[in-house]
């Protein structure tokens, strides 16, 4: 027979806990950095596939399109990403063209209010 109880004491429990806690603090600022870094080459890339899709429409039908929809109904994209910092594929701003008789989209940025990793606004990508 055993004479003493199972389980653990509180100090264990305490030492156990604060090693976790030191692990935690160690892992946690480095996965909310590769968070922010996944999302701005995210957002990259978008912009990137946006205007390549705006060039595209515009070397074909020697105008840009009239909305960002417009890419989509004429099958230059198959949906219109959402921003990664918005969640959202409405939040996109259009750079218009200077001449409104070549259409309305020329351009595309971010509607996103954050600063990048590099202290750029996303906005001015």
């Amino acid at each position: 027979m055993r004479s003493g109880k199972l389980g653990f004491s509180l100090i264990e429990l305490l030492v156990a806990l604060s090693i976790m806690g030191l692990l935690v603090s160690i892992a946690a600022p480095r996965y909310f950095g590769n968070l922010d870094k996944a999302k701005e080459d995210v957002l990259k890339e978008d912009l990137y596939i946006l205007r390549d899709a705006i060039g595209k429409f515009y070397a074909d039908r020697n105008r840009y399109p009239d909305t960002l929809q417009e890419l989509v109904a004429e099958h230059y994209l198959r949906k219109l990403p959402a921003d990664p910092f918005t969640q959202s594929p409405n939040s996109w701003v259009v750079v218009p063209s200077e001449d409104p008789s070549m259409g309305v989209v020329q351009d595309v940025r971010s509607g996103a209010p954050n600063k990048g990793r590099d202290g750029t606004w996303l906005k001015d990508w």
